[in-house]
């Protein structure tokens, strides 16, 4: 199976008429035993599996293609090629096909493409071949008649085909179209048009050698400028001959390729410019022309990719300072075009043909090419490097993780990336929304690779945060120092929406990076800042970002934000939109419902007891109201803790395993301090810091305790904000009977003595019994006639069923 001879490629045609690369291997023809006849085998070099079996049918149409290429149909939209490494190969299994058909391997289709009516398969007994009229300037219009019959019915068309091959008719037709052209006969120029169109709607490879000849083929584009629709004809070979130009940047040496090149850009000029677009029922029959260009750009760019020396000169000279400009624009230029070429190519291919740009140092060639003035080359470095990104981002993020080792920040390929997106001057910024795709595909965490021995997420963020982030946010922070954007212009506006973007993209997929990233830059705030611009885009992009953050529904973001008051800029905004029925006042109304209907608990206090006044006249929706119905439930439950005593008792009792009988009074004060645990609240002394079976203090003391608490007039909320760890300043609620609730800040905070850390928070086993080390939120009630701790996690609601042992039982489990 080494011999090269039987090396192949195979294709198979997809819904796009675009042929699919299914492997390499080597072919072999042989008796399958289970398809009952000869069939071809192809199996790969790579592991020998089997990428081809195919039955040889005595009733399939197999056609040999520019000598090493065999094509046919297996099934309806089903299309099979083998492209063979040297002529003799396919030559070999040809005549293999041949002899199992019974035809004869000189020719280059074995059966009709479709099947024929009865009436032709009488003409085809009767008349073994279509006789053409003899190739005379007053015999054109005759041709032309004959060629536009012979298209509809497959027979004829193939019969038409043979004819034109042996006689060597299409040379003759060209030969009169310079004697038309001479004599200026317009008519016979027409219908030299219409016979050329017609040959090429006959979909044959053969005769697509002849007419792409180098001797041929700016004839057949004459005969093609004259379209009788038109009243002008076109000058499509002046436009190839004048004004395109061929540019060898690098020479190339081999004039095989240089001749395919040239082919290669004509034919695919044709069908693109000079052809008219073919009808739904002319598409099919250009399938041959695509394959043929196809095949076409594979030989070139594996031409170009196998000469190393071509290649290594290339990239010597676009890294030399010696270059000069023009130089190096041409050869950035035929990269790009080079890379564009290989989009043609089929995922295996193209893997191959990325490796060599790889080794060959492309990643370091335009990291220098992006350094450098000229805004051309830099585009056209860009859309190189979009192919690479495209292609394979881990490769990319390797790259610059290790030249991060290397090099300080500022030249870091990610980095000019970043400062070409900033300081793009299209007024459209059509080039940095193009550089944040590629920014985005980059840190895009679902094409990142993980292995035993590493993560690229890990790494490569890591990596990002602290070598390319703040590059990234620079415009927004420099731009948000005041109360309203010091810059509010259109691009400058688009640029941040573009940050914006990117940087929504990363709460959502980020996680721990872009919070501690947020947190610790106060990030959040610096973009509501642009809640103030007059372009209600940017205005929008903001909102949304606070949107993003909110939906995570992250006690530490939550935290974060009211520490900082950052619902204070979407209030203005939402108030200075006024009654307008526009999307920001949606947008806004859409974020206060999803905190009501979430019952996000800590976010819908803040809301409400800073904000309710701006808010409690807006009726038209529900929402505010629902927020403050929410709150006040919640305030309830606090205040009165009595109200739920019933449903604690009954659900008590069922879990009660002892029989003991308490005191009416008594029982109620164990229930509803149960009901306070469940509510995330623990009832601690004033004094003690530990907590033993001695400390409890008497039931019935206990009670009156809270009577008095409950008869108090007034009473002070002190809400103590917990963020990393560290003291905060808090804020002061008090609240009068009958009167609303005013918000001051204090300017300093102290633990209260007495009161636990973080008993009952979730995950945690807090109890009155214990007290937590841990420094977490907190909240605190002081009444007139003493201080009792309360700590509030309104989160622990779903754990009530999980609080159903008396007091003293748990305080002794624990004590002990």
């Amino acid at each position: 199976m080494t011999d090269t001879r039987r090396r192949v490629k195979v294709y198979t045609l997809n819904e796009d008429r675009q042929w699919d690369d299914r492997g390499t291997g080597h072919v072999s023809s042989g008796y399958v035993e289970r398809l009952k006849g000869m069939s071809l085998l192809v199996r790969a070099e790579s592991d020998g599996s089997l990428l081809l079996e195919s039955k040889i049918n005595p009733n399939t149409a197999y056609q040999k293609q520019q000598d090493t290429l065999i094509v046919w149909s297996e099934a309806e939209n089903y299309d099979l090629a083998l492209s063979f490494q040297e002529k003799a190969g396919c030559d070999e299994i040809w005549e293999k096909i041949c002899q199992v058909q019974g035809k004869d391997p000189s020719v280059d289709i074995t059966q009709d493409l479709v099947d024929e009516s009865e009436e032709e398969r009488f003409d085809d007994m009767s008349s073994p071949g279509l006789e053409l009229p003899s190739c005379e300037l007053n015999r054109l219009e005759e041709i032309a008649e004959l060629v536009a019959s012979s298209l509809p019915s497959p027979l004829r068309r193939e019969k038409l085909a043979l004819a034109l091959e042996n006689e060597g008719y299409i040379k003759k037709l060209l030969e009169i179209f310079h004697v038309c052209e001479d004599l200026e006969n317009i008519e016979g120029l027409h219908h030299l048009y219409e016979i050329i169109k017609g040959i090429f709607l006959l979909n044959r490879t053969a005769l697509f050698e002849v007419m792409f000849s180098e001797e041929c083929i700016m004839d057949v584009i004459g005969c093609l400028e004259y379209d009788p629709s038109l009243s002008l004809s076109r000058k499509h070979r002046e436009f190839l001959t004048k004004t395109a130009k061929f540019k060898e940047v690098i020479p190339i040496s081999d004039p095989e390729l240089k001749q395919k090149i040239h082919q290669t850009y004509r034919v695919q000029y044709i069908q693109d410019m000079v052809l008219p677009t073919p009808s739904v029922f002319e598409e099919n029959m250009l399938s041959t022309l695509h394959s043929f260009i196809f095949f076409n750009k594979v030989e070139i760019v594996g031409m170009l990719q196998e000469d190393e020396k071509f290649l290594t000169e290339l990239f010597a000279q676009l890294t030399d300072e010696a270059t000069d400009e023009e130089k190096r624009q041409e050869l950035v230029n035929f990269l790009k075009e080079f890379c564009a070429f290989s989009q043609t190519l089929q995922p295996q291919n193209r893997d191959a043909f990325f490796k060599t740009l790889s080794n060959m140092g492309i990643l370091p060639a335009l990291e220098v090419i992006l350094g450098m003035d000229d805004a051309q080359v830099r585009s056209a470095a860009t859309d190189i490097f979009s192919y690479l990104v495209e292609y394979n981002p881990s490769m990319v993020r390797e790259f610059v993780m290790q030249e991060a080792q290397q090099n300080d920040d500022d030249i870091l390929l990610i980095n000019l990336i970043i400062e070409h997106m900033i300081c793009d001057t299209d007024p459209e910024l059509g080039g940095a929304v193009q550089l944040m795709g590629l920014l985005r595909t980059l840190v895009d965490p679902e094409n990142m690779l993980a292995t035993a021995n590493k993560t690229e997420k890990t790494e490569f963020l890591g990596f990002f945060y602290k070598h390319c982030m703040h590059v990234l946010t620079a415009p927004l922070l420099a731009n948000t120092t005041e109360e309203k954007p010091s810059k509010d212009d259109f691009q400058t506006a688009q640029l941040l929406a573009l940050i914006l973007e990117l940087l929504t993209f990363c709460v959502e997929h980020h996680t721990y990076h872009i919070k501690n990233y947020i947190i610790n830059k106060d990030i959040l705030r610096r973009v509501l800042v642009l809640m103030a611009s007059k372009h209600a885009f940017l205005a929008l992009c903001a909102l949304r970002f606070k949107r993003k953050i909110i939906g995570l529904k992250d006690e530490f973001y939550n935290r974060y934000i009211m520490k900082s008051f950052l619902f204070e800029p979407v209030v203005k905004a939402f108030l200075n939109n006024g009654s307008r029925y526009n999307l920001m006042n949606s947008a806004i109304i859409e974020m206060f419902e999803f905190i009501r209907v979430e019952d996000i608990k800590s976010l819908t206090a803040h809301v409400i007891e800073n904000y309710w006044k701006a808010l409690e006249d807006v009726d038209y929706v529900q929402t505010f109201k629902g927020l403050k119905l929410r709150y006040e439930q919640q305030r309830e439950r606090q205040d009165n803790p009595k109200l739920d005593s019933m449903r604690s008792i009954l659900r008590n009792h069922r879990y009660r395993r002892d029989a003991r009988t308490l005191e009416d009074e008594e029982e109620m004060w164990f229930n509803t301090d149960e009901d306070d645990l469940e509510d995330g609240e623990a009832v601690v002394p004033p004094s003690d810091k530990s907590k033993n079976d001695e400390d409890i203090m008497d039931p019935i003391s206990k009670f009156m305790e809270r009577k008095k608490f409950k008869e108090s007039e007034e009473k002070e909320v002190l809400l103590k904000t917990n963020l990393s760890g560290r003291q905060s300043p808090s804020f002061k609620l008090s609240f009068s009977s009958g009167t609303k609730a005013n918000l001051t800040s204090q300017s300093s905070a102290t633990n209260l003595p007495g009161s636990p850390g973080s008993p009952g928070s979730p995950g945690s086993p807090g109890s009155p019994g214990s007290v937590s080390k841990s420094t977490s939120q907190m909240a605190a009630i002081t009444t007139k006639g003493g201080l009792v701790g309360l700590v509030d996690y309104p989160d622990d609601d779903d754990e009530d069923d999980e609080e159903s042992l008396p007091l003293s039982q748990k305080a002794k489990v624990e004590s002990s």
